[in-house]
């Protein structure tokens, strides 16, 4: 049972960064209607700058804050060149950010090399009911939880995170009340690229990351956000717990070959239900 309960919080730690990475994908295509497929390259770009900073002599804290808002500064630069055109469809866009993706992997090598790289995180391990996990995860844990409750009092309580909400509902509507749509997607791109950049500095110290890293986070994100429909942050939390949950318990108890598998079977599963429900419910009763 110790074992299962350590497989339980290390998986719900992997799967918290799984859901980070995926309420960015939400964020961005609640407001733009945008798939971002350049997603998981914010999170290995604010990993390996975090891996600089601190080599620089940076202390913990101030080095992850600079590489999470610099993964910000990259998403709002994804938008401009995805969106800032006007007239540009939701599908252009989307083919615009996987190009950009493979961009990152060039910009990656030529700065930081080929070679993994990680960094020291909290040190040591807890016990938990007999099961010893590494303090880093439950870490992960300990920040993703506040922050998904926190996008939900922004989306809910504030004038910036209702705009961005009204863009999700009706971008003619907020056009005609004054809201810049073009604006708050760019907005979205910006946090989508924060909420990565969070991800890769808490995953890094107990994953290490390469230039390609992004295609396993880009997946798994994507699987947890396609549970919500791309719609709903908090499904998407409880997509990425499930996810990463299920692969480490399948890499402990069977072995780690089949982990991107299983995302994508779920992707599949999802969009095949989904798929099969869709004309029912579009039938008049």
């Amino acid at each position: 049972m110790s074992q299962l309960l350590e497989y339980l919080l290390t998986g719900a730690g992997i799967g918290a960064g799984f859901a980070l990475v995926g309420s960015g994908l939400v964020v961005i295509y609640r407001v733009t209607h945008v798939v971002n497929f350049a997603q998981g390259a914010f999170a290995v770009i604010a990993a390996m700058f975090t891996s600089t900073l601190l080599a620089t002599g940076l202390p913990h804290g101030v080095a992850e804050l600079v590489a999470v808002a610099t993964a910000a500064v990259t998403g709002v630069l994804v938008g401009i060149v995805a969106i800032g055109k006007p007239g540009t469809s939701p599908r252009a866009a989307l083919i615009v950010t996987l190009g950009l993706g493979v961009f990152a992997y060039a910009v990656e090598v030529l700065v930081w090399g080929d070679q993994p790289r990680s960094f020291p995180g909290v040190g040591g391990s807890v016990s938990v009911a007999g099961a010893r996990v590494p303090a880093q995860y439950l870490l992960v844990i300990g920040v993703t939880l506040p922050v998904f409750a926190l996008l939900a009092v922004f989306f809910a309580r504030t004038d910036l995170g209702k705009a961005l909400s009204a863009c999700a509902s009706n971008r003619y509507a907020a056009r005609v009340v004054g809201i810049d749509v073009t604006r708050m997607g760019l907005l979205s791109f910006g946090l989508g690229g924060a909420l990565g950049g969070l991800a890769g500095v808490l995953v890094t110290p107990v994953q290490q990351v390469t230039f390609d890293s992004d295609v396993t986070l880009i997946v798994n994100g994507f699987a947890a956000a396609v549970l919500g429909g791309l719609t709903r942050p908090s499904v998407t939390l409880a997509g990425g717990l499930l996810l990463g949950v299920a692969q480490t318990v399948i890499a402990g108890y069977g072995g780690g070959a089949y982990q991107l598998e299983l995302a994508l079977g779920l992707m599949l599963a999802v969009m095949v239900v989904r798929a099969a429900r869709t004309p029912t419910e579009a039938m008049p009763e």
